[in-house]
């Protein structure tokens, strides 16, 4: 086969590549290129396997071992350490403890049992941990198998006559299962599917997906597309066009119209939907979406919810749908009726819990939607993270593709509400929640870090993103503070999700440009932010200027203006530009504005810059009585940070220099220059050691923290002691 023979998935295998590849190397090479077409499978969805012979590591004799994406993988960027590995003899041995059982099928107790033998059978003690559909790979009496989430599949799976359409797709080469929970009931069930049609290629799972198979690896994967484009190309012949979800009966607004309306709106929708837990927004508003949000069935397939469960495990049974005229009525209009709806979902979310839950079930979990379909404006969706967010947003892309194909074929149905609770509920799902890593404290804030470009700013980011915090890295220098955005995504990566729409297609960093002199420029900066991650939590300001005197210690008039334009005026800017966004969110906030020792100590040498640090101290205070209760507002004070510091360019270094006498010459570098000076400034202090960036991005942190919670109005002197500076 080859690329031109598809039209639907792409044909990704290179026969050299694979041939350079042992065994379970070429299972990952199969699992990345098809975890690299969402046409496939979406983010984190599917799993793939190969039985191989491998070396017993005690015997040294060869044995059969299954290799299996692990639990929690993603096909797309899984690594040979994403696989469980499996003695097939042991695990084929599970069965006859299953069959022990008094009671045994789906949902039982001795099902969820197996899950905690699977460790009995790992092979060479691998630590990956088995995923739930290890018995649909384990009991398919092939070598390659491939169990994936095509929307064109799915679309199948989710008809009203799945199976009818299953057999006129595909004849006799693939069969079809009732939907039935992952495990090992499943897995028992489809190789009794095989044992009876010994010529099955594969199945559709009601309401699930595509499950193949094969004994050579590049066969399976050549299949799996070939079943894909299958299906893609039946419901293509049978798309209803323009007729498509009863039709358009909104139409879209423009791009800067809908972000216009998503700046005002967005802060207030994240405070709506954060009441338990606070989240980040994703927008997505991709043709594909907009033709489902603008039409005639919107409403009713909205309210069906999903039927893939990797879907509504992260877009809940059901998303909001806002039934808002964007050609007739305003923001006011719809505001209110998110509030109504909001209000309207938690009720139903509440009803479900009670009507489907077990005496054991965990309790319930937070009510609001994930999902928020509004016409003409496309889809906005939530989770704790900017990763999580754009995979809800992806999974409900394809949850709308499969509701397409659905449509156009048959008739869309979803899940049954207690089979969609018993996945979410699932305990051993709640198991696997309990033993994620608790979460820190920034990881659901958007910290924005005004002077991220350089110096105290970009330690600022770097210590900010420690703990998961989403940064908006903002300075003058457009490519200074991409450079540092970019730092941050190489360390903590771009997360999972491929979905978004303009500046919203972004990860848990990014770069951009902001003149703190002009309000303009601040807000537009803001606006991005808000389109970004969908609104701001925390603000730290470390943009700041010193412009060197001459050897009299004068600087130019205009230059007087400048100091105070950014050193006060900005920072003033900033916050009250925040404010209308912390204010419409309501959530609790912080902002950290860079003072300066020399605030409090007059000396000569430095009157513009010493003077608008005085300044900014009582703005600080001001501030904190503006913005309280809902914002906290504090003063970092550094003094003589001299390392990597844009505060200290070369020229200031060397007028530094001459003024303390101490000695040095033109040809050093600056480095050596800024070391002799931090040497000096530290022998001043009662510490007697330099003051180091991450000195002052420790402080940064901390006042912006819950660790200071009760502080509000305050200066904190990061100084190394000096005494000049004690509070008077």
């Amino acid at each position: 086969m080859k690329a031109s023979d598809f039209k639907h998935v792409k044909y990704l295998w290179d026969d050299a590549k694979a041939a350079s590849l042992d065994p379970v190397e070429r299972l990952v090479y199969r699992s990345n290129i098809l975890g690299a077409d969402q046409g496939i499978t979406n983010t984190g969805g599917g799993n793939t396997s190969s039985k191989v012979m491998m070396p017993d590591p005690i015997t040294g004799d060869n044995a059969e071992v299954m290799y299996v994406k692990g639990s929690g993988g993603d096909l797309r960027t899984s690594k040979r350490e994403n696989f469980a590995s499996l003695y097939m003899t042991k695990f084929l041995a599970l069965e006859e403890v299953y069959n022990r059982a008094p009671v045994k099928g789906p949902k039982t107790d001795i099902e969820d049992a197996m899950v905690g033998m699977y460790p009995h059978t790992v092979y060479n003690l691998n630590p990956r941990a088995s995923s739930i559909d290890t018995p649909l790979h384990g009991f398919i009496p092939f070598k390659h198998v491939d169990h994936t989430h095509p929307n064109a599949a799915i679309a199948v799976a989710a008809s009203k006559d799945s199976k009818e359409l299953t057999q006129k797709i595909y004849g006799d080469e693939v069969g079809w299962v009732l939907w039935q929970r992952p495990g090992f009931d499943l897995g028992l069930v489809m190789r009794e599917e095989v044992r009876k049609n010994p010529n099955l290629k594969g199945l559709i799972m009601g309401q699930h997906g595509l499950i193949n198979w094969a004994d050579d690896d590049k066969e399976c994967y050549e299949l799996s597309l070939a079943l894909i484009e299958k299906a893609a190309q039946y419901i293509e012949a049978h798309d209803k066009g323009d007729k498509t979800f009863g039709g358009q009966k909104f139409e879209s607004l423009g791009e800067d119209a809908r972000n216009a309306l998503l700046v005002d709106l967005l802060p207030k929708l994240r405070g709506m939907v954060s009441q338990k837990n606070r989240f980040i927004a994703t927008i997505e508003a991709r043709a594909a979406i907009l033709e489902f949000v603008n039409s005639h069935d919107a409403p009713r397939l909205a309210e069906l919810g999903t039927s893939c469960p990797d879907h509504f495990l992260r877009t809940k049974i059901k998303p909001l749908y806002v039934d808002w005229n964007p050609q007739t009525e305003d923001l006011a209009s719809l505001v209110a009726k998110l509030e109504k709806g909001l209000e309207r979902y938690r009720q139903d979310y509440a009803a479900y819990y009670e009507a489907c839950k077990h005496p054991d079930s965990p309790a319930i979990r937070d009510p609001n939607p994930t999902v928020i379909l509004i016409p003409g404006v496309g889809m906005i969706a939530w989770g704790k993270n900017k990763s999580e967010s754009r995979v809800t947003a992806e999974f409900y892309t394809c949850a709308v593709e499969v509701m397409r194909g659905a449509e156009a074929i048959s008739e869309y149905i979803a899940l049954p509400q207690q089979e969609a609770f018993d996945i979410e509920y699932w305990l051993l799902e709640e198991a696997k929640l309990k033993r994620m890593p608790p979460e820190r404290e920034f990881e659901r804030n958007v910290v924005v870090v005004v002077g991220a470009g350089s110096g105290i700013g970009k330690a600022v980011a770097h210590r900010m993103a420690k703990e998961a915090a989403h940064i908006v890295c903002a300075d003058l220098n457009e490519a200074a503070a991409k450079e540092t955005a970019d730092e941050l995504t190489k360390i903590y990566g771009l997360g999972i999700g491929v979905a978004g729409t303009g500046i919203s297609n972004c990860g848990p960093a990014i770069g951009l440009q902001v003149n703190v002199t002009s309000r303009e420029s601040v807000r537009k900066m803001l606006e991005q932010v808000t389109l970004a991650y969908g609104g701001i939590d925390n603000i730290i300001v470390t943009a700041g200027v010193f412009v060197s005197p001459d050897k009299e210690g004068r600087i130019p008039d205009d230059k007087w203006g400048f100091t105070f334009d950014i050193n006060v005026t900005g920072m003033y800017f900033i916050a009250d530009e925040a404010s209308r966004i912390w204010q419409a969110q309501g959530l609790k906030g912080s902002l950290v504005l860079t003072s300066s020792v020399n605030a409090a100590v007059a000396k000569k040498g430095s009157l513009a810059y010493d003077t608008s640090k005085a300044a900014a101290n009582h703005l600080i205070r001001e501030l904190a009585m503006e913005l309280s209760p809902l914002v906290r507002v504090n003063g970092l004070a550094p003094a003589t940070v001299v390392e990597g510091s844009s505060m200290f360019p070369r020229d200031r270094v060397m007028s530094s220099l001459s003024k303390y006498g101490i000695d040095y010459t033109e040809d050093e570098s600056t480095e050596a220059l800024r070391d002799k000076l931090a040497h000096f400034y530290a022998q001043r202090t009662l510490t007697k050691a330099p003051i180091t960036l991450a000195d002052q991005a420790e402080a940064a942190y901390l006042l912006a923290s819950n660790k200071l919670a009760k502080t509000t109005g305050q200066i904190l002197n990061v100084d190394g002691g000096l005494h000049e500076a004690f509070l008077r």
